[in-house]
């Protein structure tokens, strides 16, 4: 008989079958794992059992903190925890298998039940408990300015009591005003809840709470009334970092959106407590104050810091009044005089392709090479920041065609190697970080192209606000002008202003617009807005090629790249009456049949084009021959001979922009 045990890698042995420990074990070596002494006996019989579990701050064989129930059928399953410790278990033992269906719906049903018993039996002790408390608290004696817990964080009394054995009682009160239970505080600083006693959500007011016009939150006692004494405001007492979160809460519910509340976190290494602080802020709108060394504010005071000036810095001045403002003239200052004024927020835009970044580097390379004249107008020397969202590509060769053309050496100037998406948190930091590197701050910052550093939409208000958020933050901390880069729609009646939505213009000082030119008329450069001054004339470019002394490519060719070189203003054309008719006829006719576009352009085919001659009493012959080009002065001989129309498809379109953008915009007003 052949020996097969090769060929399954040896003998086979059958897998040896574990038996798991029994439930009660399970249950033991859980409560175990965090944290929790076990009980000696396990009664697996849906009843809540309490047990001494000998956790910080049990006090003897009656103070059973510990808990469990348990279910043991067919899935033994319950919970488990500590109140004192504040844990809370969920248990299901192992039974060896996988659980059927049934049994993890039966499963869910114990869990919900055991979740019932237990809030029952915590609702009926915290009943107790508040029984208990009132009587204790009412037969305390007031606290006196020298008990050494007082002395020792140096504050007053603030309402604070004394029990029978010496011990400090502060209380915690409920949303409705109800003594929910108590704190002790030994003389060397050591708390410990009355047991028993809810405390979340639970709070103590120090200071008087009607109509405050700040309401400040600490965790613990001594931190709550050192505020109140600096300020003399209200203080909530939240005893825990934990605590902070729905305590701000019932604040917020209880005096309004518009309260002015802050939350005063501790600073500890942990950093607990500012992270507390922080989800409070950001789920029920608080600002967070902390002391800047570690320890809360009675330690700081306690270090000699000014908690008063920490919590309540003086005015800013941000309001002032209108006679001061004008009584000292405080005319605009200029990078470039006219066009690019010093801390002001500018959009340059234009169609791609069509020279704007070679007009903004110009700009850019007269700052930074040290002024003198940019377009017949004064430059003031400094810094540049060019942030470039295509990176370094195209741009090495413009700026050495550029310093070659100018007989530049040396420029204060810096380029980013890629984009980052600036409204962003990370993409914020990691300019502003870059920027801070630099040996001097920048007079100018510029983010080419818009759309390359701007997460979301530019059609998006809430977008460009984010956007325009984080340009303000950077004019503020480096003061400094920034300049965006935007493209301009692609049709013809958004040639002449920039994408997306209308918060973009609405934010801006200057706006400046960039019309390509081409072999017959020259770059157009065109102020749209400025908000402090009058619009400066337009200029006029074209860009100058450059071959880069020096730059030969890898196979031997010379390598060119363009210049900004300025021109005089084209010659204007005097207004032909015919041709004039003309277009005046063309925009009746289009109106007349339907406002057909093609291309973004205004169309008419031919045949609409007689049938509204027709309508018209226009002569068969006198029509035909008004749309042939060969007719010398005809309709179309002069409109397509005056660059106003050309043929397409079975007729014409509009193809000067200036009356193509106008026929657009009143077809879009009608």
């Amino acid at each position: 008989m052949a020996d097969l045990t090769n060929i399954f890698n040896g003998s086979f042995y059958p897998p040896v079958e574990t038996v798991p420990e029994s439930p009660e074990s399970q249950l033991c070596n859980a409560m175990r794992d965090v944290g929790i002494d076990p009980p000696s006996t396990i009664y697996m019989d849906g009843k809540i059992h309490r047990f001494k579990t000998n956790s910080k701050g049990s006090s003897g064989a009656g103070d059973k903190t510990g808990w469990y129930i348990c279910y043991s059928d067919n899935t033994p399953a319950g919970r488990f925890g500590d109140w004192r410790a504040g844990i809370e278990v969920s248990f299901r033992a192992d039974i060896g298998r996988k659980f059927t269906a049934a049994e993890e719906m039966a499963h869910s049903r114990r869990m919900s039940e055991a979740k019932a018993a237990r809030d029952a039996e915590l609702a009926k002790q915290h009943e107790v408990t508040e029984d208990v408390v009132a009587k204790i608290w009412a037969d305390c004696t007031p606290a006196n300015k020298d008990h050494p817990y007082l002395k020792k964080k140096s504050i007053c009394v603030h309402g604070s009591r004394v029990t029978g054995d010496g011990r400090l009682v502060v209380p915690l009160y409920n949303q409705d005003g109800t003594l929910s239970t108590l704190q002790y505080i030994s003389n060397d600083g050591g708390k410990l809840y009355h047991k028993g006693g809810a405390t979340g959500g639970k709070f103590w007011s120090i200071g008087n709470a009607e109509n405050p016009k700040t309401i400040f939150i600490a965790e613990g006692f001594a931190t709550a009334a050192t505020i109140h004494e600096a300020t003399g405001s209200i203080c909530i007492v939240a005893y825990s970092a934990s605590n902070i979160v729905p305590v701000t809460g019932i604040m917020r519910e209880t005096y309004g959106a518009t309260q002015d509340i802050v939350i005063v976190a501790d600073n500890d290494s942990s950093g607990v407590g500012m992270r507390y602080a922080e989800q409070a802020s950001a789920k029920h709108g608080a600002r967070i104050v902390s002391p800047p060394e570690l320890g809360d504010a009675n330690d700081y005071v306690a270090n000699g810091g000014d908690l008063l000036s920490l919590l309540m810095p003086p005015k800013d001045n941000w309001l002032v009044p209108a006679d001061d403002l004008s009584t000292q003239p405080s005319p605009i200052k200029w990078l470039i005089k006219g066009w690019i004024q010093e801390e002001a927020l500018i959009m340059i835009h234009g169609p791609s392709g069509g020279g704007k970044t070679f007009m903004v580097l110009d700009q850019c390379l007269r700052i930074a090479s040290g002024g003198g004249e940019w377009m017949g107008h004064k430059v003031k020397a400094g810094s540049v920041g060019y942030f470039a969202g295509e990176g370094h590509h195209g741009l090495r060769g413009r700026i050495a065609a550029w310093k070659q053309k100018h007989q530049i050496s040396k420029l204060n100037m810096w380029v980013s190697k890629s984009g980052c998406d600036l409204n962003t948190p990370s993409g914020y930091q990691r300019v502003r970080e870059a920027l801070l590197s630099l040996d001097e701050r920048p007079s100018m910052i510029v983010f080419d192209t818009l759309h390359r550093f701007l997460l979301g939409d530019e059609n998006s208000a809430q977008d460009a606000k984010s956007m325009l958020d984080a340009c303000a933050a950077l004019m503020m901390e480096f003061g400094c002008t920034v300049v965006l880069v935007h493209h301009t729609g692609v049709s013809a009646e958004t040639q002449h202003r920039a994408r997306g939505s209308s918060a973009w213009r609405g934010a801006l000082d200057i706006e400046i617009s960039v019309a390509p030119g081409d072999e017959n008329k020259p770059m157009q450069i065109s102020q749209k807005k400025s908000k402090d001054a009058e619009l400066t004339l337009d200029v006029y470019a074209t860009l100058e090629k450059i071959a880069i002394t020096g730059w030969i490519d890898e196979d031997g060719d010379q390598v060119y790249s363009a210049v900004l070189s300025p021109t005089d203003a084209p010659v204007a054309i005097k207004k032909d009456s015919k041709l004039d008719s003309h277009r005046k006829l063309f925009e009746k006719v289009w109106f007349a049949t339907g406002t057909e576009v093609r291309e973004e352009m205004p169309y008419i085919s031919r045949s609409a084009f007689m049938a509204k001659l027709d309508a018209d009493g226009w002569a068969k012959r006198t029509a035909e021959n008004a749309l042939k080009p060969s007719t010398t002065n005809g309709f179309v001989n002069l409109m397509e001979g005056g660059d106003v129309i050309k043929p397409f498809e079975h007729g014409w379109i509009m193809i000067d922009q200036v009356n193509a953008s106008a026929l657009i915009m009143m077809k879009n007003e009608k």
